[in-house]
C-alpha cells in the first residue's frame, strides 16, 4: 500500500508538468513542418521559453518539468545509439574521422579556456564545451550528472547552445558557397562538424543540396559516436580538477575507476548492437523516431523552466561566450578542411 501511495503522489508531481511539456511538444512537431530549416526541437524550446515565463511558470508544474527535462532526455540519448554504428564511420573515411576528433579537441578546449576568462563556473564551461563540440542537448543532458552541474547551469547551456545553432545553421551555408562552391566532401564536412545538432545539421545541409544533407549527417552521426568518450573525459577532468566527492550514480573515483552514467552505458550497448547489425535498420529508424520525439518533449520542459530574468542578468557575457564560441568552431573548422581535405 506504502508503494501504491509513493506512486500517486509521485505522479501528482510529475503529471501537471509533463502533460504541459507533452502539449507544447506536439504544438511544436505540427508546427515544425511549416519550418523544417528551425524543426520541432528548436520550435519546442523557444515556444516552452514563451510559455513558462508568460503563463506556465507556476510551481504545481515544476516537478513534471525537471522529471521530462532530465528523465525524457536520457531515454533519448539510449536510443539514439541504435542509430550509429562502426559502419558509419566508413563513409567518411580516415581523413574525416581525424578532422571530426581534432575540431571536437580544439573545441572543448577553446570553449574551456573562454569561459574561465570570462568568470564563468567550471560546471556551465563543461556544459557549453560539451554541447558544443559534440551533439548539443543530448550531449549536455549527458554530461551534466558527471559534473556536478545544477538545473540552472544545464537549461542555460541548451538555450545558449541551441540559438548559437540557430545562427550558425543559416550563416555555414553561405561559407560553404563562398569557399567551396557547394562542394560536397568540404561543404558536408564544415555543416557537420560544426553545428551543435543533428536537425540542425539536417536543415542546414538542405539548404544546399541532398547530398550535403545526408553527407553532413553521417560527420555528425560520428561526433555522437564519441559521446561516451567526451562523458569519460570531462568526468575525470572534474574530479581531478575539484576533488570533490560525487555519488555512485554520476562519477566516482572509488578504486581510481569512474562510474558511469547509466544511459551512457545504454548508448554504447545500443552503438554495439547496431554495428553488429542485431538492430535491424527498419528497428533503428523507428528508435530514432521514438528518440526524437522524447527530445523534443523534453527540450520543451527545458524551454518552459528558462527564466529569462536570469538569462538577462548574463545577458552581455552569454552573448559574447556564444559569438566567440561559432567563430573557434568555424575558423577550426575551416583550417583543419585546408589541411586535411584538399581541393
Amino acid at each position: 500500500m506504502q508503494f501504491i501511495f509513493r506512486f500517486r503522489d509521485k505522479l501528482k508531481t510529475i503529471l501537471p508538468g509533463l502533460i504541459m511539456a507533452i502539449i507544447i511538444a506536439l504544438i511544436s512537431m505540427y508546427l515544425g513542418r511549416f519550418v523544417p530549416s528551425l524543426g520541432a526541437a528548436t520550435v519546442a524550446i523557444f515556444l516552452g521559453i514563451i510559455a513558462g515565463n508568460l503563463f506556465l511558470g507556476q510551481k504545481v508544474f515544476q516537478g513534471g518539468y525537471k522529471y521530462s527535462e532530465s528523465n525524457l532526455l536520457s531515454y533519448s540519448i539510449v536510443l539514439l545509439g541504435a542509430t550509429v554504428g562502426v559502419s558509419t564511420l566508413a563513409h567518411i573515411g580516415i581523413n574525416g574521422v581525424v578532422f571530426i576528433i581534432v575540431q571536437m579537441a580544439v573545441t572543448i578546449l577553446a570553449i574551456l579556456y573562454i569561459g574561465k576568462k570570462l568568470g564563468f563556473s567550471k560546471n556551465f564551461s563543461f556544459l557549453m564545451a560539451g554541447g558544443n563540440a559534440v551533439c548539443g542537448s543530448s550531449a549536455i543532458a549527458a554530461i551534466a550528472p558527471v559534473v556536478n552541474s545544477n538545473d540552472k547551469d544545464r537549461s542555460m547551456s541548451i538555450a545558449i547552445v541551441n540559438v548559437t545553432g540557430i545562427v550558425l545553421m543559416f550563416v555555414l551555408p553561405g561559407i560553404g558557397k563562398f569557399l567551396y562552391h557547394y562542394e560536397t566532401l568540404h561543404t558536408s564536412a564544415l555543416i557537420g562538424g560544426v553545428l551543435q545538432s543533428i536537425g540542425q545539421v539536417v536543415a542546414s545541409g538542405a539548404m544546399v543540396n541532398g547530398e550535403v544533407k545526408d553527407l553532413g549527417t553521417i560527420f555528425k552521426l560520428v561526433r555522437v559516436i564519441f559521446l561516451v568518450v567526451v562523458v569519460l573525459v570531462f568526468g575525470y577532468m572534474y574530479h581531478k580538477s575539484s576533488k570533490e566527492v560525487i555519488t555512485e550514480e554520476e562519477v566516482g573515483m572509488k578504486s581510481k575507476k569512474i562510474t558511469v552514467p547509466w544511459y551512457v552505458i545504454g548508448f554504447f550497448v545500443m552503438f554495439g548492437l547496431y554495428s553488429l547489425h542485431i538492430i535491424s535498420p527498419t528497428v533503428s529508424h523507428a528508435l530514432k523516431s521514438i528518440s526524437g520525439v522524447l527530445e523534443v518533449i523534453a527540450l520543451a520542459a527545458i524551454g518552459l523552466r528558462i527564466n529569462i530574468r536570469e538569462l538577462v542578468k548574463q545577458g552581455k557575457k552569454l552573448t559574447i561566450y556564444a559569438f566567440c564560441v561559432g567563430i573557434v568552431q568555424i575558423v577550426c573548422a575551416l583550417i583543419l578542411l585546408s589541411f586535411i581535405f584538399k581541393i
